[in-house]
């Protein structure tokens, strides 16, 4: 309870108790008695009443966030040019006024739209039917949050009154929703172009209610959902694409497969090959060596030595030898000459 309604509920118990005196004074004359002490009161809490509520009657006080109209006899159009701000105000008793309904707040407001009952500010099914450009049917789920433009509250009630909610932000948020759906395709407002139509949306409210002394502060897209027969559509149209999606992976896997198993068999063709150079290359490394070690071999040979190793090689048996006459050696060697024997 603020200051003005104590000032005028004082009032009201001071018209009280002049009536009660006054009909006490009356009680008492019509019995002859005397009545001069009562008179005396109640002319005191009369005028203490018309006193009370004189103040009562010429004090405003406003909320922080509450603007209001005064309705002054003074003026042509019946208002004071300025609404009164927040705080306590005077007013003239009795010719001016600021009846409960003059009295506006300008703190931020949310109006809901929803399909969900009870969540918005009407009862039911109150989500926003609309067409896309491709002719398909949607139903839009919003939220507008706004406020009265503090600088236009007496254009406001002039207009509108107390009907702005119901005539202005409704009708123009609605209507803002199906132009803008309209613009795209249902696969647009659903992915790719959901944040272009949400600020289209936001754009064309906010131009509309500064037409009409509003603001608005944020519009939010809360849900976009579509008819049970599109819905079914779009959900058969997923299970093939998932469908299709699987098969392009098991393709791909197989192709993978097919790969690693080609990969496999060029690896063993080039080790087979690579071993193949190998052996080859180690036999030619072993018939230069074998032909090396013969060369020198051959090198290295004389006839004493050639008969050291044939007789290292005879049998350890052997005692005697008989060398064909004409033969220095056991045997003869290649291109060896024997000297004649002497006579």
């Amino acid at each position: 309870m603020n200051i003005v309604d104590v000032i005028r509920s004082l009032a009201g118990f001071a018209w009280l108790a002049a009536i009660g005196l006054g009909v006490l004074a009356i009680a008492r004359a019509s019995r002859n008695q005397k009545t001069g002490g009562i008179n005396s009161t109640v002319v005191v809490v009369v005028l203490l009443a018309i006193v009370l509520s004189a103040l009562g009657a010429g004090l405003v006080f406003l909320q922080a966030n509450q603007y209001a109209v005064v309705r002054s006899a003074f003026q042509p159009n019946g208002y004071r040019s300025q609404p009164l701000g927040p705080g306590l105000h005077w007013i003239v008793p009795f010719v001016e006024s600021v009846p409960n309904e003059y009295t506006y707040s300008v703190a931020r407001q949310t109006y809901t739209m929803s399909a969900v009952a009870q969540e918005g500010q009407t009862p039911g099914d109150d989500s926003i039917r609309a067409r896309t450009k491709d002719g398909q049917e949607v139903f839009i789920d919003a939220s507008i949050i706004y406020s009265i433009d503090v600088a236009r509250v007496i254009q406001l009630h002039i207009n509108w009154q107390n009907r702005f909610e119901d005539q202005v932000v409704r009708p123009t948020a609605r209507n803002a929703i199906r132009d803008a759906v309209s613009q795209y395709g249902v696969e647009e407002i659903v992915s790719t172009k959901r944040a272009e139509l949400e600020q289209l949306i936001t754009d064309s409210i906010a131009a509309k209610m500064t037409q009409n002394d509003l603001l608005l502060v944020d519009f939010l897209l809360r849900d976009i959902h579509f008819s049970d027969e599109y819905a079914a559509a779009v959900e058969q149209k997923q299970i093939a694409e998932q469908q299709a999606q699987q098969a392009k992976l098991v393709v791909e896997q197989k192709k993978q497969e097919a790969e690693q198993a080609r990969q496999v068999a060029q690896g063993q063709a080039d080790a087979a090959v690579i071993a193949a150079k190998g052996a080859a290359e180690a036999r030619i490394i072993q018939a230069e060596a074998d032909a090396k070690a013969n060369q020198l071999l051959a090198q290295s040979l004389t006839p004493e030595l050639l008969q050291y190793q044939y007789i290292l090689k005879l049998a350890p048996g052997v005692q005697t030898i008989f060398i064909p006459s004409g033969n220095q050696f056991i045997l003869p060697l290649p291109g060896s000459t024997a000297a004649p024997i002497p006579q």
